[in-house]
């Protein structure tokens, strides 16, 4: 089962490497569509924050969100390495930690299509950021049960 589990974990976080990855010349490039989502987000939270507060969230948000994603990339490399090297301590911390980040990015994705005037299907993508933004949702959730399960048969 343990065999298994590691091949979940490096497949698994292969994905989110792949979906944060492919991003990240949109996002540090400044294409447009990136420029249309993190505005429609500042307008929205201007609406209810107050503009202030979050004024250079239409500007560097995707400077910030993608150097999250950057690094969350490079630790899952890290953490896929000490899979390989069967250093299991070193690679559960790594994959918890980071899969936690990664989540948690993803699912304020998830909200802001779902709660915010961007919706599902953004300047007509077919609404494929929702979907991989749920994907790695989903994927988390398999790997932190299969974490959880591996932790529970080791003690």
């Amino acid at each position: 089962m343990k065999k298994i589990g590691n091949i979940l974990k490096i497949l698994g976080s292969l994905w989110i490497m792949y979906i944060f990855l492919w991003s990240l010349p949109y996002k540090f490039s400044g294409h447009e569509h990136t420029q249309f989502i993190f505005w429609t987000i500042w307008e929205w939270m201007k609406w209810i924050l107050g503009s202030t507060i979050w004024e250079g969230f239409s500007n560097y948000g995707a400077f910030v969100i993608g150097g999250w994603e950057l690094i969350i990339s490079c630790v899952l490399i890290w953490a896929i390495y000490f899979t390989i090297r069967k250093q299991e301590k070193k690679s559960d911390q790594a994959f918890a930690l980071w899969w936690i980040w990664a989540m948690l990015l993803m699912i304020w994705a998830v909200f802001f299509h779902l709660f915010t005037p961007l919706w599902i299907a953004v300047n007509g993508d077919g609404g494929s950021l929702f979907r991989a933004a749920v994907s790695i949702v989903i994927i988390w959730a398999i790997l932190w049960l299969v974490h959880i399960k591996s932790l529970q048969k080791s003690s």
